[in-house]
């Protein structure tokens, strides 16, 4: 029953079905034309940042829920995306450390006690940042499903307790947008200090190299984390459809176009928005645990204001409102930004002067966001409205 169900679903919205299969597409193609398991023709530094790309495509997702369908501009989600990077992230950094100390003392008189190996493993860790304590914070970093619990419980709580006060006091509009990024801003000068636990602005590095996994190539890790990262957006895609064709996305969007005519009908409108709020949140934090290992580090800077700001950008190029539209400007942005800011991009010489990409790409970025607004306002996912309906957004 459940599989007709299901299936009836897809059938209503095969947008669903055109998206899952260039996705297999993707996936299929660059498995075979990988460094990993294929024949090599993709590096695996592009193989890494296809990943990265995807799981940005999932905070977008969450970005277009929130805000193109509910009406909230958050300007704080990629505080949930780094948190859920730090989440993961003190598990990865731990449990290497803890196996780099077990291995010096293979050959040592006698065994290390529980103490000592704390204690070596604290000196590791903080020792950059003048200490050698382990923090309470870290109290379940050595457990990994502790820590993959928390990567959805701490930003959800976060998210929770935040958007339980804002919306309980209807707090809306740019009001919200800057509490929003108040928010953020005050949790990255946090994490700045180095009593914060998290490693101040050193962060948490080496997340690349996966415990337990140490005879495993990068190749393969690369491509691994690429497909855990494309069915993870699979999902998420799902999810977020099925949440827009739902009553649930008549509510939201009735909250972005008129929240006075959807609390006099009587909905409790502080419950909906609240709900979307902590959802998008986790989600959020999921693709930043899957991004983060990718990467290889985390710092505070990753949780600045501006990058929420980017996320706003992308989801406006791509056009908001719609699931697709979220998930390819998030990945026509991130690759444009790869290729640019990477060096890729030949430097245009004016005889005034040289425009060098990896200078002027964020002026790129921002003309383009100021023409898509003024000129394309449903985005590029607007040129996709123009070919024949296939249910689903």
């Amino acid at each position: 029953m459940e599989r007709t169900i299901f299936t009836k679903f897809l059938f209503r919205n095969p947008s669903i079905l055109i998206f899952l299969g260039v996705l297999s597409v993707v996936c299929i193609a660059v498995t075979i034309l990988g460094e990993g398991f294929g024949i090599g023709i993709i590096s695996t530094s592009f193989i890494k940042t296809l990943g990265k790309t995807l799981c940005l495509c999932m905070i977008a997702i969450a970005m277009d829920l929130v805000w193109g369908f509910c009406g909230i501009l958050s300007l704080g989600h990629f505080a949930f995306f780094g948190l859920g990077g730090y989440m993961i992230g003190m598990w990865l950094m731990f449990a290497r450390t803890k196996m780099i100390v077990m291995q010096a003392s293979v050959n040592a008189a006698l065994p290390l006690t529980p103490a000592e190996i704390s204690d070596a493993v604290g000196i590791q860790i903080f020792g950059v940042v003048g200490g050698s304590d382990i923090p309470v914070i870290w109290s379940f970093a050595d457990m990994f499903w502790a820590q993959i619990a928390l990567v959805v419980l701490v930003p959800g709580l976060v998210a929770f307790v935040f958007g339980w006060l804002a919306f309980r006091s209807r707090v809306n509009g740019v009001y919200l947008s800057i509490l929003t990024q108040a928010m953020t801003l005050a949790l990255s000068l946090y994490l700045f200090q180095n009593d914060s636990g998290l490693r101040g602005n050193n962060g948490l590095s080496g997340l690349q190299n996966i415990p337990g996994l140490d005879d495993v190539p990068q190749s393969l890790l690369s491509i691994s984390f690429f497909l855990a990262s494309a069915f993870a957006l699979a999902v998420v895609y799902i999810i977020a459809t099925a949440v827009t064709k739902s009553k649930l996305g008549n509510i939201i969007e009735g909250i972005r176009d008129n929240e006075a005519r959807v609390r006099f009908l009587g909905y409790n409108v502080e419950s909906y928005k609240l709900f979307i709020f902590v959802m998008t949140a986790i989600i959020a934090a999921v693709a930043g645990a899957l991004y983060y290992p990718q990467a290889g580090i985390i710092n505070p800077a990753e949780l600045a204001p501006i990058a929420s700001i980017y996320l706003a950008v992308w989801v406006a190029i791509g056009g908001r409102g719609r699931v697709y539209g979220a998930v390819i400007g998030a990945a026509f942005v991130s690759l444009l930004s790869s290729y640019f800011t990477g060096g890729q991009a030949p430097d245009i010489p004016l005889g005034f002067g040289i425009i060098r990409w990896t200078e002027w790409w964020l002026v790129l970025l921002g003309f383009s966001f100021v023409l898509v607004t003024l000129y394309a306002p449903k985005g590029i996912g607007g040129l996709v409205d123009r070919l024949p309906r296939l249910g689903g957004r």
